[in-house]
Parts: C-alpha cells; structure tokens; sequence
C-alpha cells in the first residue's frame, strides 16, 4: 500500500513576476491577444513542469488566470452583469478584463476578501442573468497539460454552492432561499463540465468548496448534498476530491458522508479540531482522505518530525491506500522559491519554505511515510538544525523586547480625555472647513518613482541624489495637492513600496524578501515582509519625510503609519510564539514613532488598520479575541498623545456591520472606510448603531481606471450624509493611489473636490 500526494493550486505572478508583466503590457497596448496567450502558456506549462519535476503526483490544472478564478468562474458560467453586454461565446481578453477593471460607462464588479486570506476576488452579481456554459476552461487546460507536457492533471473546479454564496444579488450576499433559487439552473452547466471531462478520460476533479467551513447547521448542508449528488449520479465514472480549507468543519459527520471518492481537510488552521474529529470518529474506509499538512499560507518551513508524527496518526484512521497528503490550502498565497532569496540571513533561510520548498517537503514526508525516515534522512537531520538555529538565534531573543512585554499589564492605553473634549481642541487647532477633503495616502509611483527606487537599491544612485529626487516629487505633490483645494494633504509615500513592507524594513525582527511576490488583486502583487524575530523600535521611521512635508505647506499634513493588525495580517508572521505577542512587539515599537511624530509638530497622524475586518476569523466562536487583540494593540500606538493631536484609520474592503462595536472602541479621531464598490451597504450599518467620531466613507473606487463624474462622486456624498450628520463627514477616496496613473488620479482627486464644493454650496444656500 502506498500513500501519494497532491497539491491544491500553484502561484501565478511568476518567478519574476513574468505575468504581472503579461498582463499590464496587454492593459497599455504594448502586446496583441495572440502574443498574450502564447507567453501565458508558456507560463502555465512551466509551472506545470517545476510541480512534476518536485515530485507531485497529482498536478493541478487549470488552477491558473487571467485575472481571479473566481472571475474565471462566473466568466465561464456566463453570470456577466448586463452592464458589460450580452454573450453568447467565449469572451476576448478586454471584454473579460472590463469586469475586473471596468470601463468608461460600467463600473468594475466589486472586489472583496477571499476569506481571511490578503487576496481579493471578484464578486459575482447575479442580478438578471441566465447561466449558460461559454468555455469549459477546465478541459481546455486538462487537456492542454496532457497533450504538451503528458501530465493527468487534476482540474481544480470553484464549487457550484460556494460559486452561489460568494456573489450577490440586488446587493447581497445571496441567503439559503437565494441559493436555492439558482442551484438548479446552474447545476446542469457544472454537470456538462464533469461530462465533458469523464469523456476526455479526466481521472479525478478538485471541487473546492471552501464555504463549507463556514456551516453550523444541518439544513445548510441540502444545497451542497443537492449538488454533489447530481454530479455523482450524472458523472459516476468521474473521481470528486471535495476540497475544504482554512478551518474546521463544524459539521464532520454529516459533510464526510456525502456522495464524494476524497475528502480534503484542513489540518494546520482548524484549530486541532479536524484532527481530533479524524481521531475520535473515524473517516469512511470507502474515501479518500486528502490531509492538508503542509501550511499554504505562511512561509515557514515544517518541523518534519512533528509533520510525521502527524502522517503516523492518520495511518492509524485510514490505510495508506486511502492517504493523499497536501498543502492545507492552494500555494497561490505564498511566494514561489527561496532560491532568489540570496541576501537573507542564513539562519532565517534555513527555517524558510516558500511555495517549491513545500512541495520538496511534501515529496519527502511521503517518501518517510512510505519507505522510513532512513531514506530521507539527511532532508530531516538538515531540517531539524536549521529549525533550532532559528529559534536559538539572537533574532529571537531580545531582551530588551521581552522586558518591555513583561511591563504591558502594568499600564492603561487610554487617550487623556474622551473623544466629546479632544475633538473641540482639534477643531481648534486645525480650523478646517465642513467637509474637509483628504486622500488616504499614497499617490501614483510612477515608472520614474520605480525606477529611481530600483537605482538607489542597486547602488546606482547616492543617498542623496535619491533624498533629493524623493524630496522634488514630495513637493511636486504637495503643489498639486494645493491646487486642487484639498484640505488635509499627505507626502505621497514616494519612498515606501508597500505599506507594511516599508515598515517591516525600519524594525528588527523583519525580513523583506527580495523576490517573495504574491498576489493581492489582479497583477497586484505585495511583497509581504517576514517577521522572524523579535520587533524592536530603533530609530524614527516616518518622521523626516513628514517634516519635510509639512513644512512646505500652510495646510495639515497628515503622518502616516500602518497598525499593528494590518501589518501582522499583511506579513508573514512567526509561528514559534503567539500572533497576540507579536502584534504588541509592534504595538510598542509603533507608539514611540508615533510620540516621535507628535513632538516634530504633525498635527494629524493616521494610523492605517485595512485588514481588521478582512482578517476576522472565519468562525464566530473566535472573533472576541481576536477583536479585542485588535483594539489593544491599536490603543497601544496611539493613546501617547495630546488631546489635540488628531488620530486617523482606514479601513477597506469589508462588510462592518458585524464590527462597529469595535470600531467605537478603537476610539480613533477619524476614520475613513470603503464603500463605492459596495455601493454604500456600510451606511445601514452606522444608521442603525450611531458613531459619534468624525468619518470619511470612501466616495469613488481607486481601484478602477474610471475617473468618475462629479455628478457620480456627489450622489456618494449626498447618500451618506442622509445618515451621517455633515459635521461629521470628510471627504476622501476609498484607499492610497499608488497604483494609479498620474492623469487618473488627478482628474478624479478634481472631480472630487468639486462635488464636495457644490454640497457646501448647497448646504449655505439651505443656511
């Protein structure tokens, strides 16, 4: 008997992020199609080749984009907003990028968390639309891989019931009625998909159904049980491995019974509570257990004994015959390889694994499992040394830091008076108009940014000549800023490549990678920094660039910074002590640069906290402490300042109504968040609670290159300020706009502060 593996997905952007590239030559006109998808299969058959060649028995195929696969997903189903036209074929590259990126007459489809994972999916809309099957894309790329390579690929499929409860309609997130409603006109599709397929001789498919996770009840269980059954009844001959990930399944029993030949469980973020529910009540001896062991979303390497260990405990549920071992999740949300990594520390590298390294571990662990560790012995001796090289390194034992940890519990993080007093000494001080006007932070990088930054990393430029460059296109901004009208400016963050990479470069502790790119959105790709060590604070971060700024202008030029959660949920982050510790570590270090910044004048200082929403636990169960971790380290960087200094977040890209509790007990001053591609939903959530704080709900999608009317950006204002008392209000677009073109960001930065000039109008004309 012999146990084998698999893997679940593979990362996209390329070692050298050769498809990012591919895909913004396209977007600028720099390629035709024809040239796109041949360098595209280039691509995928590369990748397909690296997996073979680590030794992965079961490859998958047509885990690849274009885009997102869950764009692919909908794309595919022809689940296409009318807004974008009607089809009845295949789509071409721009129709398919129009609902990614959207055009001049439609707004781009909204993007959101997948999961608690920092990657960011299309949501479908399913508002008047009929399914109808445009490309089986699945058996394009099977049969691609079969034909060029001679690989039996395992077609990885987006579930029909996750597919549904994804997407939306007239707003929504479709409920079980919703749910039940489209299930049977979009079933008869996935059933010609697996059809087609089987014929193709298709062994097994991978149907991820993710959502699964996520039920606590019985009766949610009939949509997938409807689906699954269907498939297996229309398609016998075909193999289903029902793929889960990110958690435990509340509902062991009843979902390891459906009618499936493998059942893939996650067993690195459930929480024990998969591997307890294999230990205590058994797995059908007629499936297939897919043991996701191997963490697909930190970079970490595995201690190989204790994985083992593991491995020997599931052989003591199901035999090997009916044993794959896998990375818990698909590989797309780490990076590629360490090879590239040739500047990192030594004993950091030894401990690292990125997504070709997991895949070496997965082929030793079951070389281990199936012949003993004696034929893989020198893997795990080197494994087993570099692992206590790491933790017994200096990097993981400051003492300073440990000392500073031991005196948390003896202080209080409060700011000095409640918000009702500060806010009037910050009017005060700041004296700015109704409805003032801000940006989120960062401005377009443009190609010469990008480049300067590369020469300087290079050594091809001075210190100085690249200060001065940074310090010409500071100032170039803050002019334009003033020109514009608006109100509380900002830098523009020239010097930073990423918000929580820059940061990750000014504290001990961190590691930023050199080529660790994954994929945020799109061709976005972010470079997570890896926080290894101890964090420690050693000298000020943002300050100079902050000073400069302001004194340049008569306006408020707003510090900015990046919160303890974000930067934790952003990064790569240690695995050796509790995430809690590590996120006061930076807590610590972040409130000294905040006192730092307090005391050189800045009168604003924004401390960013994206990801608060979008890393909540997926289970409810564990939301209380993560949230309350959250507010502590946040209060931790921003309760050391005066009464009159202005304390600003910003949120993005998440539904709030579960979090406003939290929200009011970060006790920031202001508070900007996302709402143009989630067409405002947020504003019922502050209806029916009330928030006393200032606030900025973003009023166009930076995400797109639409520049959006003034008529467009007034209706947002108009629509909040029905809930939003207008002494309350700022306005703001939805994030930084770094990654838009200059033009772009102008006209619609223009365009905004026109709107918020003729609702002034308007409201003195009331007056």
């Amino acid at each position: 008997m012999t146990i084998i593996n698999s893997s679940l997905g593979y990362p996209r952007l390329g070692e050298h992020r050769e498809w990012k590239h591919l895909l913004e030559h396209f977007w600028k006109g720099q390629l035709d199609s024809t040239t796109f998808h041949a360098t595209a299969k280039q691509l995928r058959l590369a990748n397909l080749k690296k997996q073979q060649s680590l030794g992965i028995d079961y490859i998958p195929v047509a885990d690849n984009s274009d885009y997102d696969h869950v764009l692919d997903t909908l794309v595919a189903f022809g689940a296409i907003p009318t807004r974008f036209g009607h089809f009845d074929h295949q789509l071409d590259l721009n129709d398919y990028y129009a609902i990614a990126r959207g055009t001049d007459t439609a707004v781009a489809a909204e993007m959101t968390k997948w999961f608690n994972i920092n990657y960011h999916y299309i949501v479908p809309e399913f508002d008047d639309i009929t399914f109808k099957l445009l490309d089986n894309r699945w058996l394009r790329y099977y049969q691609e891989a079969k034909d060029e390579l001679g690989i039996d690929g395992k077609p990885v499929i987006l579930g029909p019931v996750s597919f549904l409860k994804l997407g939306k309609r007239n707003g929504q997130y479709l409920d079980d009625a919703g749910v039940a409603e489209l299930l049977p006109q979009l079933l008869p599709l996935y059933q010609q998909v697996l059809t087609e397929l089987a014929a193709a001789d298709v062994k097994w498919i991978q149907l991820d159904e993710p959502t699964l996770v996520k039920t606590t009840a019985a009766s949610e269980l009939a949509p997938y049980r409807q689906a699954l059954t269907t498939l297996h009844e229309a398609v016998p001959a075909l193999n289903i491995e029902l793929q889960t990930y990110f958690d435990s399944l509340d509902l062991y029993d009843q979902i390891v019974d459906l009618p499936v030949q493998a059942i893939g469980l996650d067993l690195v973020h459930d929480h024990g509570e998969n591997l307890d529910h294999l230990l205590t009540r058994g797995f059908p001896a007629d499936k297939i257990l897919a043991a996701g062991i191997i963490d697909g979303h930190n970079v970490w390497a595995s201690d190989l004994q204790t994985k083992l260990a593991l491995v020997q405990q599931l052989q003591t549920v199901v035999d090997d015959n009916h044993l794959w071992l896998q990375p818990a999740n698909s590989l797309l949300h780490v990076p590629i390889t360490t090879v590239n990594e040739t500047k990192a520390d030594p004993i950091l590298l030894g401990g690292l694994a990125f997504a070709d390294q997991k895949l070496q571990e997965l082929h030793t662990l079951t070389i281990a499992a199936n012949q003993g560790v004696a034929a893989v012995q020198s893997a795990f001796d080197t494994n087993q040394a570099n692992l206590a090289a790491l933790n017994q390194s200096s990097h993981r034992n400051n003492q300073r830091v440990r000392e500073a940890e031991a005196h948390l519990a003896d202080q209080t993080f409060e700011r000095q008076a409640p918000f009702a007093t500060r806010i009037k000494t910050q009017h005060e001080r700041l004296n700015l108009p109704l409805l003032p006007t801000t940006t989120i932070g960062s401005f377009p990088q443009s190609p010469t940014v990008r480049a300067k930054r590369a020469a300087w990393r290079k050594g091809n430029l001075s210190d100085e000549d690249y200060q001065t460059f940074l310090h010409a296109e500071t100032k170039r901004w803050i002019k334009l800023q003033e020109k514009l009208g608006i109100d509380v400016l900002v830098h523009g963050e020239f010097e930073r490549t990423d918000m929580v990479e820059y940061f990750g470069q000014k504290l001990t502790g961190f590691y930023a990678t050199q080529n660790g790119w994954v994929q945020s959105y799109g061709s976005r790709g972010v470079r997570p920094p890896v926080i290894f060590g101890d964090v420690d604070y050693t000298e000020p971060i943002t300050v100079a660039e902050s000073v400069y700024a302001q004194s340049l202008t008569d306006k408020p030029v707003k510090g900015m910074l990046t919160a303890p959660l974000t930067i934790i949920n952003w990064s790569f982050v240690r695995d050796d002590i509790p995430r809690a510790q590590v996120q006061n570590q930076i807590a610590l270090a972040l409130r000294q640069e905040v006192q730092n910044l307090e005391k050189a004048g800045i009168k604003i200082i924004q401390v960013d906290e994206p990801a608060l929403r979008e890393g909540l636990p997926l289970k409810q169960r564990h939301w209380q402490a993560y949230l309350d971790e959250a507010v502590y380290s946040f209060k931790i960087t921003t309760t050391g300042v005066q009464n009159d200094t202005q304390i600003h977040t910003h949120m993005c890209y998440s539904n709030f109504a579960d979090i406003i509790d939290t929200i009011k007990a970060l006790d920031a001053d202001v508070i900007s968040i996302e709402t143009s591609r989630s067409h405002g939903e947020i504003i019922s959530a502050f209806e029916q609670t009330g928030y006393d704080q200032e606030i900025g709900l973003g009023v166009y999608d930076i995400h797109s290159p639409r520049v959006p009317s003034v008529d467009e950006i007034e209706a947002n204002i108009q629509r909040a300020l029905r809930v939003i008392d207008v002494h309350q209000f700022w306005i703001n677009p939805d994030c930084g706009l770094k990654t838009r073109q200059e033009p772009e960001a102008l006209a619609a930065l223009k365009n905004m502060v026109a709107a918020r000039n003729a609702i002034q109008a308007q409201l003195a004309t009331k007056n």
